[in-house]
């Protein structure tokens, strides 16, 4: 599933269709986020690598670790990103409100570069997210000689956008980079449980894939401390639930589920096991009655006329008042045909819902008043 995610991400979408969008949400009990995000860049960057992409490039937005982190992570993975063409980075880690530059021109601080050799445009402001924006496509216009091909953008954490920006600014910088032409696809690392639930609602609401991961053993209540507790927690620690919601065209939603574990820093994707699954099902408490019909159930079931069903059976049809028998029904109405047909009249016949009526409840409520 994470390997189809990575494809998905790879081709980009149609032409005049919004790119694809993933959300990776993650929270303190899973914090495994970083390393999806982590091995989704690695995915990307190998078919860019190989041209197995349409994308010329990748433009990675900073936020909660330096270009040097990355430049690393990738050399790790076998590609030299300080002499490649496809690698930028918008660097909103090292001074993101203009701090530093401010105190080494007053010479307050010595001169600190930035230590990383790959391709690096430093932002000093990210609370202006319009200013954010032009950075972004103009490093994505580099990426390709005549400055049309479609790059990737790929942002570490929007959680860190949402200290210094409003909701509304943060997706509308999204949805921008969306419907732009000549981005293909972007991906976003978001931890939700540090944001009101609607402002995760916005976000998740701008892409087309969201991933959320999940603890696979919910740790037990009042052993804090304990040793049972704490193997639990570290299990969390290295393994997590995987679940992907993606939206398609058509409006159908379709669910994928793995499970994930962090192994010598690599992250691995197994099939999910439904073992917790059976164990919550056997919680349920047990009911006095099935919900399932069985064969002779539905036959029976299909044998019964319902009112107003149409009985055609080469004679004229009938409906069924819903009053009397289907018999007495049938043989009513042939009887008011037949008069109809000699008297060549037509005529209404009550018939009193209940014997409690009372009598006088025939007559015009208003007989006794004086109009």
């Amino acid at each position: 599933m994470a390997e189809w995610i990575c494809r998905t991400l790879r081709d980009g979408g149609l032409e005049g269709e919004h790119a694809p969008a993933l959300t990776i949400n993650d929270t303190i009990t899973c914090s495994l986020g970083s390393f999806v995000f982590d091995h989704i860049l690695s995915q990307l960057s190998s078919f860019i690598d190989s041209q197995k992409s349409l994308s010329s490039g990748i433009v990675l937005v900073a936020l909660s670790r330096s270009p040097l982190y990355y430049e690393k992570l990738l050399k790790s993975k076998g590609y030299d990103v300080s002499t490649s063409t496809w690698f930028k980075v918008l660097d909103c880690y090292t001074d993101p409100l203009g701090w530093k530059s401010k105190l080494m021109n007053n010479g307050s601080i010595a001169n600190d570069s930035l230590g990383s050799s790959v391709t690096v445009k430093l932002c000093k402001n990210v609370k202006d997210l319009d200013g954010l924006l032009s950075l972004i496509l103009q490093l994505g216009k580099e990426l390709s000689a005549d400055g049309k091909g479609r790059f990737v953008v790929a942002i570490d954490s929007v959680s860190e956008m949402l200290r210094h920006a409003s909701v509304s600014s943060v997706a509308s910088l999204l949805s921008e980079l969306r419907s732009h032409g000549q981005v293909s696809s972007l991906f976003w690392l978001l931890h939700s449980d540090l944001h009101e639930s609607r402002a995760t609602a916005a976000l998740e609401y701008m892409s087309s894939m969201k991933a959320t991961l999940e603890q696979m053993v919910q740790p037990v209540d009042g052993l804090r401390g304990n040793s049972v507790s704490l193997s639990l927690m570290e299990h969390n620690l290295r393994r997590g639930k995987f679940s992907v919601h993606v939206k398609r065209r058509n409006g159908r939603v379709r669910m994928m589920v793995e499970e994930l574990y962090v192994e010598n820093s690599n992250l691995n994707f197994t099939p999910f096991s439904t073992a917790d699954e059976v164990t919550a099902q056997s919680l349920v408490p047990k009911v006095q009655f099935n919900l399932q019909l069985s064969e002779k159930e539905r036959n029976d079931r299909a044998k019964v006329v319902l009112p107003f069903e149409h009985q055609g059976n080469g004679k004229n049809i009938q409906i069924y008042d819903g009053r009397k028998s289907l018999d007495e029904s049938k043989g009513y109405t042939e009887q008011i045909g037949v008069e109809k047909e000699e008297g060549r009249r037509g005529e209404i016949i009550y018939f009193r819902d209940s014997d409690d009526e009372m009598p006088d409840s025939d007559e015009d409520p208003d007989d006794d008043l004086d109009i």
